[in-house]
């Protein structure tokens, strides 16, 4: 048993145990693994809602997460009503036996709550662990592209301004290192004078970073004497979100011209970008996770829904006949159809391992995935276009002498194209075409979501087939002009123009992937040019309407 395992196991069920974990300063892939396996093992979650957004994904469905709120006494006497404090909440959850989880921001070592909070937990005899984090002072500027020191190793020098004496600020106002300084976006000008007036000269270098690690992050560059201006002219203050936390590094290594060549992250093709995309979760999950790969925010709007086929009978007689021996070769066109043969299996008790002795064909990687999760290794997988065309190209041709059995069972949606049938026919082979799901129009999304496609809220829209495009303007109504349309083939791209749609972005095959390749191209050249015309990069919805557009095809 290893070291770690101790740890989330041993624990006396009568006192409990809980978890003191580092949530990072934002970007949920900055989670250490050690905190994703304190995740899985927890029986109740307890974290601010912010917090709540970066964990709860890695806990189980069935953990208890109360949404902490610590409110102070001044909210208190203003009548705001008062949620139990973290330590009551950590305390009775403990004393009931259960493994608690109780997530801050950053890292607990630097959260003086956490630190109440596990002095409770000592005083009472109830075990406890601590999961370090990455503090947001070291994380953001890292995202931000700001190294803390050089070659040298020049003095590193971190500050909490909320906090700090006069004493803490002469102190690092008198040295020539790097300061970090932890505050908020209104009081970064106090922040920068209180260096200047401490030492620091007023040309000294400076970034400001705001929603550091996550795909809302800002940076901006000045120095300790024109930040205030800065502000002012970008309109940045007066603003109601001027309470922000934010990251300030002071020194050489901020300089704006070294953030230029190290900023990797802001600089993604797609930083930023809200992209809507027309899909169920379950089938955008690869899509989802390559955009953000690209620094864009996917929103999954799914335009259909499934439904068991009118007339089961012809799907029930087809899984009788796959047991009986009747097909060679069973081919799944879409993650659907892999989950309405097993939704069937089960209902007659069966398992995967009905599928021995028949061939097993898969149209694209999701779809082989959904049924390597079944338990069933796909013998056939597109080599080269992951489509009916893509699986015609290497399916065999029946063949009297090695194939024993002619037909194939090709489970599918009500509204598939006949290209599969045909070409199978073509190649000599018998199939069942049987219906084994229904598509219907969804129902429409929140009201929120309906306002931001109409109002120019998502910044692209990626249309995978014609059928979306006309389910998600039956459904929500038309994307606004400055949306960046990307379309995965041209007859997509037609019904969207029929639709008074402008394609900008065309996929070059007709590929879920190579179509979010296609538009992170599109977003690199609009950043390059930008950047060569010394324009401020900006998302398509920050554009004004009317702008004229062209499709681009790369």
């Amino acid at each position: 048993m290893s070291p770690t395992t101790n740890l989330s196991t041993a624990y006396d069920s009568a006192h409990g145990h809980v978890t003191f974990l580092g949530a990072g300063p934002g970007d949920p892939g900055l989670l250490t693994l050690r905190a994703v396996e304190a995740l899985a093992g927890a029986d109740v979650l307890i974290a601010e809602p912010d917090v709540l957004d970066v964990v709860r994904g890695h806990a189980r469905a069935s953990v208890s997460t109360p949404e902490l709120t610590v409110i102070d006494d001044a909210s208190t006497a203003a009548g705001i009503p008062v949620l139990r404090d973290a330590v009551n909440l950590v305390m009775e959850a403990a004393r009931s036996g259960r493994r608690v989880v109780r997530a801050v921001t950053g890292d607990p070592g630097l959260d003086a709550d956490a630190g109440h909070e596990m002095l409770a937990c000592a005083a009472e005899g109830i075990p406890f662990e601590v999961v370090p984090g990455i503090a947001a002072a070291v994380g953001v500027p890292a995202y931000a592209g700001v190294p803390l020191r050089d070659a040298q190793g020049a003095d590193v020098r971190f500050v909490d301004a909320r906090t700090a004496s006069e004493r803490c600020w002469s102190e690092v106002g008198a040295s020539d290192g790097t300061v970090v300084v932890s505050t908020t976006l209104d009081a970064v000008a106090a922040a920068a004078g209180e260096l200047v007036a401490a030492g620091r000269k007023p040309d000294t270098p400076l970034t400001v970073t705001v929603a550091g690690t996550t795909t809302r992050q800002r940076t901006w560059a000045a120095t300790l004497g024109t930040i205030a201006q800065v502000f002012k002219q970008g309109k940045v203050l007066p603003s109601p979100e001027g309470h922000r936390p934010v990251i300030a590094v002071v020194g050489e290594r901020s300089a704006p011209a070294q953030r230029d060549q190290l900023a990797w992250f802001e600089s993604k093709p797609l930083f930023g970008w809200k992209v809507l995309v027309p899909r169920t979760r379950e089938q955008a999950a690869s899509l989802s996770d390559q955009l953000r790969s690209y620094g864009a925010v996917p929103h999954e709007v799914p335009t259909i829904a499934v439904e068991p086929p009118r007339t089961p009978q012809q799907m029930e007689r087809a899984v009788k006949g796959l047991v009986t021996g009747r097909y060679e070769w069973i081919a799944f066109t879409s993650v659907n159809a892999v989950k309405a043969v097993r939704e069937k299996f089960e209902e007659y008790g069966l398992d995967a391992r009905a599928f021995a002795g028949i061939k097993v064909a898969a149209v694209g990687e999701q779809t082989a995935k959904a049924l390597i999760d079944f338990g069933v290794k796909p013998d056939l997988v597109p080599s080269g276009e992951q489509s009916a065309a893509g699986l015609l190209e290497d399916w065999p041709p029946y063949d009297p002498v090695f194939d024993p059995i002619d037909r194939v069972f090709l489970p599918r949606a009500d509204i598939a194209t006949e290209t599969l049938v045909a070409g199978l026919i073509e190649l000599g082979w018998e199939v069942d075409d049987v219906t084994a799901y229904r598509t219907v129009r969804a129902s429409p999304p929140p009201a929120e979501t309906r306002e931001a496609i109409k109002g120019g809220g998502f910044d692209a829209v990626l249309f995978t087939s014609s059928s979306t495009v006309r389910n998600l303007v039956g459904i929500a109504g038309k994307p606004h002009n400055v949306t960046v349309i990307a379309c995965i083939g041209p007859a997509t791209a037609k019904t969207a123009e029929e639709h008074g749609l402008r394609v900008d972005v065309l996929s070059p095959e007709p590929s879920v992937h190579r179509l979010a390749e296609a538009l992170a191209d599109f977003g690199a050249g609009r950043r390059a040019a930008a950047v060569e015309a010394g324009e401020h990069v900006t998302r398509p919805s920050e554009r004004r309407p009317g702008g004229r557009r062209r499709r681009t095809t790369t």
